[in-house]
């Protein structure tokens, strides 16, 4: 339970890269119906699956604009792990996510039945419009406290040193796209044991994530993420 739990809170700090609103952000459609592919690899280019995205309704709340965003994993032999669905929102010229909304409601549900209790919180990873080379972005983080039976356990993941390194030209099978290249280190501590890679996202003023890597500390590839179809 422990590593299935901590292998999503590392997935979810990526989900909040791929999604923002039109009218607020410019790197990023919102409009119901839109859909993204994206494709996992190892190390090694192999495939670990795939995941798809659909945006399925947008609201007005007051000033701020929040999207329901459904979300599908398909593991390497097509079969379906996992759907949910999460909002986020959209407000001035910053998008955020809620994390407690990030969690399966399968998982938490099971969990629930065998008597786990589960206290989520964060700060929202942010991401502004005005992005420029050199910039700094916020930091952000997630953690959970699990009770279960009177057995505790606490998972933290930060993510720290946020960057826009460059800008560069970026191809992959849905096309080629001019994007900010974003880095950033993502640490997490559970049980006493800390675990930290370093990742680099590739931005599309229009599309969100086209691509990402992960890497270990020592700068050995652990996985890669591609874009492999977006509609609109």
């Amino acid at each position: 339970m422990k590593k299935l739990v901590l292998s999503f809170l590392l997935g979810i700090l990526v989900i909040p890269n791929i999604v923002a609103q039109d009218n607020c952000s410019k790197y990023y459609p919102m409009v119901e119906g839109t859909s993204f592919e994206y494709t996992n690899t190892d190390k090694k280019g192999k495939s670990e699956g795939v995941t798809r995205y659909t945006i399925s309704e947008v609201t007005q709340e007051g000033t701020a604009t929040k999207a329901t965003f459904d979300l599908k994993f398909i593991d390497k032999k097509g079969k379906e792990i996992f759907t949910t669905n999460y909002k986020i929102t959209c407000e001035g010229d910053v998008v955020s996510i809620d994390y407690q909304s990030l969690f399966p409601s399968q998982m938490m549900q099971q969990y629930t039945e065998m008597g786990l209790e589960m206290d989520i919180t964060g700060t929202d990873i942010e991401l502004p419009n005005d992005l420029s080379v050199g910039q700094d972005l916020a930091d952000a983080n997630v953690s959970v406290a699990m009770n279960m039976s009177g057995i505790k356990m606490n998972i933290d993941v930060n993510q720290t040193n946020r960057k826009v390194e460059k800008k560069e030209s970026v191809t992959t099978a849905a096309g080629t796209f001019d994007c900010f290249l974003i880095t950033e280190t993502t640490s997490s501590k559970t049980m006493g044991a800390t675990q930290e890679m370093d990742s680099k996202l590739w931005l599309a003023e229009g599309v969100g994530m086209v691509k990402q890597e992960t890497y270990k500390k020592n700068g050995n590839l652990m996985s890669r993420t591609e874009l492999t179809k977006f509609s609109k």
